[in-house]
C-alpha cells in the first residue's frame, strides 16, 4: 500500500521551533500595528476579512516549517500563498494591487511546479512523503538524481524567496499589500523559501557536492548586489525596503551556501558557525525590515503618499516614528551595536575562517565574496541614509507631508517592540549564538557539544584562540562614553552662537526646492553602476517662443535589467507560442471531429 500519510504530522525539532520564534516574533507586533492602521482607512467587514486572512497566514507558515510530511506541507504552502495573494490585491480599488497580485500568483505557482517536480521525484525514491523515509532514501540516492532535484528545489524555493533574477515578483507584491502585512511578508514569508532550502535539501537531501555551495553563494552575491542597487534608484519608500530584501536574502543565502561548501569540505565547525550567520541574519532581518515596513506603513498612513520626494521634515512632524526609523536603517545598514552589524560580522568571518582553510582558486573566490559583501554594507547604509535623510530631515516638501501628524498608540507600540528587539539582539549576541549553535548542529545532524562559539565576558568568537574578537555590548558602551565626551567638550568650550537665518549666497528665503533629492542623491551611484542600471532620460521643454522657455520637465530611468532581458522574451515566447496554437482551434466542428478520429486511432494502434 501506498505511503501517502505521515508517521507524524507535525515536528517540532530546534530548526522548527526556530523558524516558529521567528514567526511569533514579527506577527505579533504588526498584528498589534494594524489595529491602528486599518482603523479609518476600509470598512468594518473589510477589517474582519483582513483579520481572518492574517490568522491563516499566519497558521499556513506555522504549518510549513512544522509539518513532517512533504505531501502535507505542500498543502500548507500552497494555502500560505493563495492567501498571501489575497492580501496583496487587498486594496481592490487600486489597479496596481491587481497587477501586483497577477504577477504574485503566476511566479509563485511557477515556483510551485519546481516543487512538484522535485517532491515527485523524492516520492520516486522513498515511496513515501514522510520526510524521514524521504532522508533515509537520500542516502542511497544516485548522485546525479540528487543533483536534478537539488535544482528543481532550489528553483522552486528560490522563486518565493525572491533570489535574484527570480524576484520580479517581489517590488511589486510587497509595496501593494497592506504594510503591516509587508511586514510579514518580507520578515517572515521568504523566510520559509530559507526553511525549505535548508531542509530539504541540507537536512534530508544531504549535500555531497561543493558545486551546490557554490552556485548558492554565486546567486547570493548577485542577489545582495542588484538588491541593493535597485534600491538606492528608487523612490517609493516600500519599494525600496522591498529591493532590499532582496539584498538580505542574498545576505542570509550567503551564510547558508558557506555552510554547504564546509559540509561538502568536511569541515564541520566552519560549516556550523556560517549557518549561526544565515540564521542570526535571518531574524535579524525579520525585526529591522519588519520594523521599517512598519514604519513606512506610518508615513503613509500620516501623508497618503510612499513618494520620498513628496516627503521631507517628518521628523518634526513624526517624531517618534522618525526615531524608529533610524533604529530600524541603522540595523539595516549594519551599525553597531544593533543586531544587524553582529550578523554581518559573522558572515564576514565565516568568509575570512573559510578563505584561511582553502587553498587555490577556493581562497580568491572566498575572499571576492567577502569584498562584495562589504561592498553591499558599504551601499545599504549609502541606501539608507538616502531613505532617512530625505523623508525625515529638511523641510517638506509637499502638503502631504506639511500636513502629517504622529501616528495612534497601537501602530507606535509595534515599532517600538520590533525596535526594542533590535537592540537587544545586538547587545545580547554571546546568549543568541549558543541557541543559534544548536539549531545548525541540528539542521546538519552535526553534534556541537564539544565546539565553542562564544568566550568570556560577552565576547563574541568564530574560533577558540584564531579570527577575530568583538563584543557589542562593550561597542555600544565605547559609543555611549564617546557620545557623552563630545557633548561635554561642546558644552565645556564651545563658544555661544547666535542662531540665525539660513543665508545662501544672499537669499535667505530657502524653500524645500533648494534641498537635496533622493534622485540627485542616487546619481553617483547611478553613474558608477551604469553599466547595470542603463539609465536613460527624457527632457520636455514648453516654450513660450522659440527664444523663451516657460518650463522643463527632466526625467531619469534606469532599466530593470532581468525584466527587459529574460521575462519580457519569454512572456513575448508564450504570446506568440498561444498565438500559433489557435489555429488548432478555429471554431470548425469538421475539424474537432477530425481530432477525435485521430485520437481514437492512435488510441486504438498504441493499446494492441
Amino acid at each position: 500500500m501506498l505511503d501517502f500519510l505521515p508517521q507524524q504530522i507535525f515536528q517540532f525539532d530546534p530548526l522548527a521551533l526556530f523558524f516558529l520564534c521567528v514567526i511569533f516574533i514579527v506577527c505579533l507586533p504588526s498584528a498589534i500595528y494594524s489595529f491602528g492602521y486599518l482603523k479609518g482607512k476600509y470598512s468594518s467587514s473589510k477589517i474582519t476579512l483582513s483579520w481572518f486572512l492574517l490568522v491563516v497566514f499566519v497558521l499556513s507558515m506555522a504549518a510549513v516549517v512544522s509539518v513532517g510530511n512533504a505531501l502535507i506541507f505542500l498543502v500548507a504552502w500552497e494555502i500560505m500563498s493563495l492567501v498571501s495573494y489575497f492580501l496583496v490585491v487587498f486594496d481592490t480599488t487600486h489597479e496596481k494591487s491587481i497587477q501586483a497580485g497577477m504577477i504574485y500568483i503566476i511566479m509563485t505557482h511557477i515556483g510551485t511546479a519546481f516543487l512538484v517536480a522535485a517532491f515527485l521525484i523524492l516520492y520516486q525514491q522513498a515511496h513515501s512523503f514522510d520526510f524521514m523515509a524521504i532522508k533515509n532514501a537520500c542516502l542511497v540516492m544516485p548522485a546525479r538524481t540528487k543533483d536534478i532535484v537539488f535544482l528543481l528545489l532550489l528553483a522552486g524555493f528560490g522563486t518565493k524567496a525572491g533570489i535574484v533574477p527570480l524576484h520580479v515578483w517581489l517590488p511589486y507584491a510587497h509595496p501593494q499589500a497592506p504594510s503591516h502585512i509587508s511586514s510579514i511578508m518580507s520578515g517572515v514569508m521568504i523566510k520559509t523559501a530559507i526553511y525549505g532550502i535548508i531542509r530539504f535539501v541540507i537536512f534530508l537531501l544531504g549535500v555531497n557536492s561543493s558545486w551546490w555551495g557554490i552556485l548558492i553563494l554565486i546567486l547570493a552575491v548577485i542577489s545582495c548586489l542588484a538588491g541593493i542597487i535597485y534600491a538606492l534608484m528608487d523612490r517609493d519608500i516600500k519599494r525600496l525596503l522591498a529591493y532590499s530584501s532582496v539584498e538580505n536574502i542574498g545576505i542570509i543565502l550567503l551564510g547558508v551556501g558557506l555552510a554547504m561548501l564546509f559540509i561538502s569540505k568536511r569541515m564541520p565547525y566552519l560549516a556550523v558557525f556560517s549557518l549561526i550567520a544565515g540564521f542570526y541574519h535571518l531574524v535579524n532581518h525579520a525585526i529591522f525590515k519588519g520594523l521599517l515596513f512598519l514604519c513606512a506603513g506610518s508615513v503613509y498612513k500620516a501623508t497618503g503618499t510612499r513618494d520620498i520626494e513628496k516627503l521631507g521634515g517628518l521628523i518634526k512632524k513624526m517624531p517618534q516614528t522618525a526615531v524608529y526609523f533610524l533604529l530600524g536603517a541603522m540595523a539595516i545598514s549594519a551599525l553597531p551595536p544593533l543586531n544587524g552589524f553582529v550578523s554581518e560580522w559573522l558572515t564576514l568571518q565565516a568568509f575570512f575562517l573559510g578563505a584561511f582553510n582553502s587553498t587555490g582558486g577556493m581562497k580568491l573566490f572566498l575572499g571576492i565574496c567577502a569584498a562584495l559583501l562589504a561592498l553591499t554594507g558599504g551601499l545599504a547604509a549609502a541606501c539608507f541614509v538616502k531613505g532617512f535623510g530625505v523623508s525625515f530631515l529638511g523641510l517638506p516638501r509637499s502638503h502631504y507631508a506639511e500636513s502629517a501628524k504622529e501616528i495612534s498608540l497601537s501602530m507606535k507600540l509595534g515599532m517600538f517592540f520590533l525596535s526594542l528587539l533590535a537592540v537587544v539582539f545586538g547587545l545580547a549576541a554571546s546568549l543568541i549564538i549558543k541557541l543559534l549553535a544548536r539549531v545548525a548542529g541540528a539542521a546538519m545532524n552535526i553534534d556541537v557539544s564539544s565546539m565553542s562559539f562564544s568566550l568570556n565576558n560577552f565576547t563574541l568568537s568564530p574560533q577558540i584562540g584564531e579570527g577575530a574578537y568583538i563584543s557589542a555590548p562593550l561597542l555600544g558602551l565605547w559609543l555611549i562614553v564617546l557620545g557623552a565626551a563630545g557633548f561635554a567638550i561642546y558644552k565645556l568650550f564651545g563658544k555661544r552662537r547666535r542662531v540665525y537665518k539660513t543665508w545662501d549666497c544672499g537669499y535667505y528665503k530657502l524653500d524645500a526646492r533648494n534641498e537635496y533629492t533622493a534622485t540627485a542623491f542616487s546619481k553617483p551611484f547611478r553613474i558608477a553602476f551604469s553599466f547595470f542600471l542603463l539609465p536613460y532620460r527624457k527632457t520636455q521643454k514648453i516654450r513660450e517662443s522659440f527664444y523663451h522657455v516657460k518650463s522643463i520637465t527632466y526625467e531619469t530611468y534606469t532599466t530593470k535589467v532581468f525584466k527587459k532581458y529574460i521575462y519580457e522574451p519569454l512572456l513575448a515566447l508564450v504570446f506568440r507560442s498561444a498565438k500559433s496554437m489557435r489555429r488548432l482551434q478555429p471554431g470548425s466542428i469538421h475539424l474537432y471531429l477530425g481530432y477525435i478520429f485521430v485520437t481514437l486511432l492512435l488510441l486504438v494502434i498504441f493499446t494492441r
